[in-house]
């Protein structure tokens, strides 16, 4: 008797969570019966279930897809490695530069989560290359830095790694 009364709760929980569970994707996402049951129908101006605010979570939609999980890009694919772009914060307009570059003025973010993530990344992939008196990223700073786009940022880059070079902190080769 005893077994049978907790079956029937389960069942009961069970039917009950399964519906509950349907509901907010229903309202969500919408529904549609298949021949193996239902089926979620995404819209695409469906709500994030799940937004990103950290700076890691910001981090890999925005810009590990290029870059990779570690940071070290694709030397084939020309995307550069950025475990090393601490070395640009050693000389004159490579602060700048690190924000001033397409992916990070294009990438969607805000300022505010380009600081954010541009720190991340500083403290967490690019540790070895930055320098001890480095200060973090502030969003007044990116939204200044934001409006001067490079005109030409394979020169801007090259004349950044000759200085580096020079001072003995090599970047990476020029892409």
């Amino acid at each position: 008797m005893r077994g049978r009364g907790l079956g029937g709760l389960w069942r009961a929980l069970g039917l009950a969570w399964a519906g509950l569970s349907a509901l907010p994707c229903a309202a969500v996402h919408g529904q549609t019966q298949t021949t193996l049951g239902r089926q979620v129908v995404l819209r695409a101006d469906a709500p994030s279930v799940s937004p990103a605010y950290s700076a890691r979570a910001l981090y890999v939609l925005h810009c590990a897809g290029c870059h990779g999980q570690d940071g070290g890009g694709s030397v084939s694919a020309r995307v550069p490695d950025m475990r090393q772009v601490g070395r640009f914060l050693r000389v004159p307009g490579g602060r700048e530069f690190l924000i001033q570059v397409p992916g990070v003025m294009g990438s969607g973010l805000s300022d505010a989560q380009v600081a954010q993530v541009s720190n991340w990344v500083l403290m967490n992939l690019a540790t070895a290359s930055v320098p001890p008196q480095h200060r973090p990223y502030e969003a007044a700073e990116v939204a200044r830095l934001r409006r001067e786009a490079l005109l030409d940022v394979g020169a801007v880059r090259a004349n950044l790694a000759h200085q580096a070079a020079q001072l003995g902190w090599p970047v990476a080769p020029p892409l």
